[in-house]
């Protein structure tokens, strides 16, 4: 027999055993772990940023650049009047040193800095900003974004009918989102930007009547007081025209533009920005500094490197191997966003696109404001986006992703809803006619219509008859008004709320506007809002929900509140953008209209694995 301490040292070996055994067990169980960045590369030796930012551009032409690789470069090589915060998107200084208002806003005069050069050493002046905007105005449709430049004076020189109306700027057949199999349907906004054509906007800044056919062309309203005075005349008031012009059709050009006819791009190309181009080749296009730039010493880069990617899945490649820094303009697919979302090294950020279903305020009973809130915050936005969006979208309760409204006017709230159907003559949705909303033929949005439907008819039981278009026939449907509901699109590639407005409502002009919005919304005026309803001249009247005011002096402006009131339209979500950044990267900021500044950046050649990433 073996000992009693033989049979305790045994029964201890296996009982060490079996709790080896479930340790182990629970360790394969158990998720891996996840490395904090997609793949681990020192940062290169000096202070070089190594950028992929899509295909080599077209056009170095400022007038030209819609969208990125273009406006990534054009913000690099130019300056503008002024330039975007690249965390708060505020108007900073850049050749403007100073600016001023007056007349209510219709007229801003800028003071520009006397040491602004051009790289080769000659001044730059208000007339060279004269000559670029007369210019981007002669370019008509060829210029980029051409409706950012129709409320300045004389720069308007179109026909009515092309301009009463917004257009759809995230063209059908180049959706933000999964489309069907084999289009060319990126995910990310920004390598959308190009493809699609903002030019087929007809938005007017203008006032229209009946029978008015064509608008008189006004005197040209840029003028240079003298070398460092640029004043500009706008047709309707603008507090965010500074921010505008940051916008880079606005950066000025050195000569008449006849250089940007070339076949091939010109690295002796002319310009005025913290960095000049220095080489040109088939992979991409190398950048310095620019010794004569007014602001050369807040500059720390040595040299930046656009590389020119094949694809979303070569730049990634580049990017895991330490041959690239920073990756954006990439449509990667879902199951590769989702495989990057956990690491720090990816950003995910709201892009100023909206998605949104124009409502025809026409018909009734689409003509009760009642009806078009309820149906608006009868959608459950947060279900849509993480649903049939699968989470590459973000819910939109306002009109704009730098809306200042950040009270959750349109979240869903069911109960109010059904209140307000009521109140409108349809309680629980008897007798409500089945909408008719207008898609245009591609999966992800008839998916997304398909959903909305079922909440409607959930939530209010109203039915609805989904219609889908081709993307030719969608404009001729609009202008006929078959339909009561119809999915639109558009891009906001500025943080100026006037463009905003008109860009998704037409025209930003309001004869008759409600001084004291009804009790159920939830979006009082302030103020400062009534008394400039009000205007000069006060009535003495007393102040009811019904009151409306024509101001004497001119017509009123809407706002962001006006139209979150109105809902002439209903928000569904906002698409995002994608960039992978080492984590060695200072100062490269994202942003909705995506607007990094490279002055900032700097690489932090003393980063090692192991550390989080610098600021």
């Amino acid at each position: 027999m073996r000992s009693f301490s033989s049979k305790f040292l045994e029964t201890k070996a296996l009982a060490v055993l079996f709790a080896a055994l479930i340790m182990s067990g629970c360790t394969e169980l158990q998720q891996p772990k996840i490395e904090p960045f997609i793949a681990v590369t020192g940062p290169p030796p000096k202070q070089e940023l190594r950028w992929s930012n899509g295909k080599m551009p077209k056009s170095l032409d400022p007038a030209r650049a819609a969208a990125a690789p273009e406006t990534d470069i054009v913000r690099a090589v130019y300056d503008g009047l002024t330039e975007l915060d690249g965390k708060a998107l505020k108007a900073t200084p850049a050749i403007a040193e100073d600016w001023e208002s007056s007349e209510n806003d219709r007229v801003w005069t800028f003071t520009l800095r006397k040491d602004a050069r051009w790289s080769n050493g000659e001044r730059i002046t208000a007339n060279d900003f004269v000559r670029s905007w007369k210019r981007l105005a002669a370019l008509g449709d060829k210029a980029a974004n051409r409706f950012l430049f129709q409320n300045i004076v004389g720069m308007n020189d179109k026909r009515k009918e092309d301009l009463e109306s917004p257009g759809d700027f995230l063209q059908p057949q180049h959706e933000i989102g999964p489309g069907p199999a084999g289009s060319p349907d990126p995910l990310d906004p920004r390598s959308q930007l190009a493809a699609s054509s903002p030019n087929s906007n007809s938005t007017s800044f203008l006032p229209s009547g009946p029978n008015v056919l064509l608008i008189e062309k006004k005197e040209f309203g840029i003028k240079a007081a003298d070398d460092s005075t640029l004043r500009v005349n706008l047709i309707l008031p603008d507090k965010d025209f500074p921010k505008l012009v940051a916008n880079p059709i606005f950066r000025p050009i050195y000569g008449d533009g006849t250089a940007f006819d070339k076949e091939k791009l010109d690295a002796t190309t002319v310009t005025n920005g913290a960095f000049r181009i220095v080489k040109i080749a088939n992979d991409g296009i190398t950048l310095e500094p620019a010794e004569t730039h007014w602001d050369r010493k807040s500059v720390t880069l040595e040299s930046v490197k656009f590389v020119a990617a094949a694809s979303p899945e070569s730049a990634l490649n580049a990017y895991k191997r330490g041959e690239i820094d920073i990756v954006t303009n990439a449509a990667f697919e879902p199951l590769a966003l989702k495989l990057l979302t956990p690491y720090d090294d990816f950003r995910r950020t709201t892009h100023s696109a909206l998605n949104y279903y124009e409502v025809n305020t026409a018909k009734a009973p689409f003509s009760d404001r009642r009806v078009r809130e309820a149906l608006a915050i009868a959608i459950d936005r947060t279900k849509l986006t993480e649903g049939d969006l699968e989470g590459i979208m973000q819910p939109a309760t306002t009109f704009f992703p730098t809306s200042t409204k950040k009270d959750g006017t349109l979240s869903l709230d069911v109960a109010k809803a059904k209140e307000l159907l009521s109140k409108a003559g349809f309680p629980n949705g008897d007798n409500f006619p089945a909408v008719r909303l207008v898609v245009n033929r591609n999966d992800m949005q008839q998916r997304v219509a398909r959903s909305v439907a079922r909440m409607w008819k959930q939530n209010l039981g109203i039915e609805t008859q989904l219609i889908v278009k081709e993307s030719s026939e969608i404009e001729a449907t609009k202008l006929a008004g078959e339909y009561d509901l119809i999915r639109r699109g558009v891009v906001l590639p500025s943080a100026d709320e006037l463009v905003g407005l008109e860009s998704v409502f037409g025209s930003a002009e309001k004869i008759e506007v409600p001084l004291v919005r009804p009790a159920e919304s939830e979006i009082p005026l302030s103020a400062e809002e009534i008394q400039t309803r009000r205007g000069p001249a006060e009535t003495g009247e007393p102040i009811s929900e019904t009151s409306v005011v024509v101001k004497p002096d001119g017509p009123t402006i809407m706002t962001e509140a006006d139209v979150l009131f109105e809902l002439k339209g209903i928000p569904l979500y906002f698409p995002t953008s994608y960039s992978l950044v080492k984590p060695y990267v200072r100062g490269f900021d994202s942003n909705v209209l995506d607007a990094p500044l490279l002055q900032n950046v700097s690489i932090d050649t003393g980063w090692q694995p192991g550390q989080s990433p610098t600021p």
